[in-house]
């Protein structure tokens, strides 16, 4: 049926210009329409790409599909190139599947500006589904850089008190790390003008490019420092808690769902191919693994005496991507399959643990832990869907959380096992920060009048939480059918990073000759 609709030919153009269209409809409505709309936009774009599930065939191999480029800026080799491989057929599926639960969280929360905010959300999703869908490094240069935009505006209108340092952070440390990466494109763009007379930012034609190993470390820092930054990394993660405790709720749920997968996505789709030396390298591996766990066990501490539950799931995710980049540069398949799995399942856990608090907070407008207590005797099943979700981002076996994490640190341990036991210390302390909350919220004496009349879930917010709940458990459960469409992208990217030589003097002399030759030809 989807080949009968070509759906392989037009569905990722779809996915990124029906949001962009859907924006410009909303600000054009009456301001009473704008959330509805925005509902029913990102609804179509995730319906659509549900197809990508089916479409996208493993047994074609790792590399991209559903491709299709139109050409841009001819002059620079720049084209409007799309195409999917197993790595991010799951992050544009993750983030058609979270912008309109996020926006449906919005409807209580957001009271003023409606059209703005609304018209923000689905530029926002045309920036992530761009950056996923990218096969040309200056377009996904472009879609990185737009996601700061919406993002900025949703943080600083209708975020906290704090919500114009926190915007402005948050565009800073941002942007610092992208000005980094895009030195780097323009230096990877020359040198393949100059050694194979290449003018492309195609990922396949700048794959070919011969760096030397020093060209190699350098790149390696300028890109790593970008995603770092996005993911963040330990000492870089500063900005993360004042955005998240200062954004609007589904702000929130956007940021920790997709917009911090940028950067490890970037990680595994341009450090390990593209810079194979640096990214094997003793000392850059080394210091990745560290600046890791640090991040885990760091992370864990603070989250332990943050008084303010959304703080506390903001560090949280700090933590959780310390698991991801370990498992990224263990450099086998277990680690990098673990690393993609925690991806998507922080992505979901996250996102819901977000959106509870929200509703927390629409109910009680605090967000201090102190002042809950009892919750779960008049809600109960609000606490049963905390409760569910706290166990899944603690890693509770049967959940998505457990098989991320598991499979991470499997692989670490075939590599690294030193890394791997202190990574380990890092599931006891999740249970050691988030447990003690979920008892002083729901379980705790029902003390305080205002919480005898917090209000259980509502029929729109069981919608919301359903489909995120079910995924985590379905995918904690039978996890194959994921592992079976990432692995030949996994074993292509590692089989790019072993396989790499450092290019001989003599290599890069003939590749020159051989260009001078074929334009001396050509004219």
């Amino acid at each position: 049926m989807l080949s009968a609709l070509a759906y392989e030919s037009w569905i990722l153009h779809a996915l990124i210009w029906l949001p962009l269209l859907g924006t410009f409809h909303v600000l054009w409505a009456a301001e009473d329409r704008a959330k509805w709309l925005a509902l029913r936009w990102s609804l179509v774009v995730f319906v659509l790409s549900v197809g990508l599930w089916w479409a996208y065939d493993p047994a074609l191999g790792g590399g991209y599909q559903l491709t299709s480029s139109l050409p841009w800026i001819a002059v620079w080799g720049v084209n409007y190139a799309l195409g999917l491989d197993g790595i991010s057929l799951f992050m544009v599926l993750l983030s058609t599947f979270t912008t309109p639960l996020a926006i449906l969280g919005s409807f209580n929360y957001i009271k003023k500006r409606q059209k703005a905010f609304y018209a923000l959300m689905l530029l926002l999703e045309v920036g992530v589904v761009g950056v996923f869908s990218a096969v040309d490094l200056f377009l996904f240069y472009v879609f990185f850089e737009l996601t700061l935009v919406p993002m900025y505006f949703i943080i600083g209108i209708w975020g906290g008190e704090r919500r114009v340092y926190a915007a402005i952070k948050f565009f800073l440390y941002t942007a610092f790390g992208s000005l980094l990466m895009l030195v780097g494109i323009l230096y990877i763009y020359a040198r393949g003008k100059a050694l194979l007379g290449v003018t492309s930012f195609a990922f396949v034609d700048l794959l070919q490019i011969p760096l030397t190993p020093q060209e190699q470390m350098w790149l390696f820092g300028a890109f790593a420092l970008a995603f770092a930054i996005k993911v963040p990394i330990f000492p870089f993660h500063t900005w993360l808690p004042d955005a998240h405790v200062e954004a609007p709720t589904p702000g929130s749920v956007v940021l920790a769902a997709v917009l911090l997968k940028m950067g490890t996505y970037g990680f595994v789709r341009f450090l390990l191919p593209f810079f194979p030396l640096a990214a094997r390298h003793p000392n850059v591996v080394t210091l990745m693994l560290t600046l890791g766990v640090i991040g885990i066990i760091y992370a864990a501490w603070v989250a332990a005496v943050q008084p303010d539950a959304k703080k506390l799931v903001a560090y949280t995710s700090v933590a959780h991507m310390g698991f991801v980049v370990i498992g990224i540069f263990a450099l086998n398949v277990n680690g990098l399959q673990g690393g993609l799995l925690v991806m998507i399942s922080h992505g979901i856990s996250t996102g819901a643990l977000f959106l509870l608090i929200g509703m927390l907070y629409e109910r009680r407008h605090t967000r201090l832990i102190k002042e809950f207590g009892g919750i779960g005797r008049v809600a109960p099943w609000l606490a049963t869907a905390f409760v569910i979700t706290a166990l899944v981002s603690i890693g509770l076996p049967g959940t998505s959380g457990f098989v991320g994490e598991f499979l991470t640190l499997l692989g670490v341990f075939e590599n690294h096992p030193g890394v791997g036991i202190l990574a380990t210390s890092g599931v006891i302390f999740a249970a050691y920060y988030m447990l003690p909350m979920v008892q002083s919220v729901f379980f705790n004496a029902l003390e305080k009048p205002e919480n005898r009349e917090v209000r259980d879930l509502s029929r729109r917010e069981v919608v919301i939480l359903a489909p995120m709940i079910a995924l985590m458990i379905v995918i904690g459960v039978h996890p194959t059918p994921l592992l079976r469409r990432m692995e030949p992208s996994v074993q292509m990217v590692l089989e790019r990073v072993y396989a790499a030589a450092p290019p001989s003097a003599a290599l890069i002399e003939s590749v020159q000759e051989e260009t001078v030759e074929t334009v001396e030809r050509v004219e």
